[in-house]
């Protein structure tokens, strides 16, 4: 299967700051930028608390890096494209020759 990799996409690693009243705060830290393809998976319709609320899982397909590298995604971290935010659920490899990564990701939107 032929990846085209044409979107520049933040990944982000959150990090947890003491808020000096025993609780924490969470910032993101940009790790670099990673050339990615975006491909719309599922969605889904479930009940919120005034009205409806959508769920959509993207695919994203990016070359993959070695095991243990920062530039190998991780679930928990997210990609960013602008005000997009793409949570990192499962990372996977697309190819046999494990040339490239699949990031299952659900999108955020901000409240």
């Amino acid at each position: 299967m032929a990846y085209a990799p044409t979107r520049p996409m933040a990944l982000e690693e959150a990090l947890a700051t003491p808020d000096g009243a025993g609780g924490y705060t969470t910032t993101w830290s940009a790790l670099g930028t990673l050339w990615c393809e975006l491909r719309a998976g599922a969605g889904s319709e479930r009940r919120g608390l005034i009205a409806p609320e959508g769920r959509m899982l993207f695919r994203i397909f990016l070359r993959a890096a070695p095991q243990g590298s920062p530039q190998r995604p991780r679930p928990g971290q997210r990609l960013t494209e602008g005000a997009r935010i793409f949570t990192i659920l499962a990372v996977s490899e697309a190819d046999a020759a494990g040339a490239w990564l699949v990031c299952h990701a659900r999108e955020e939107v901000p409240a």
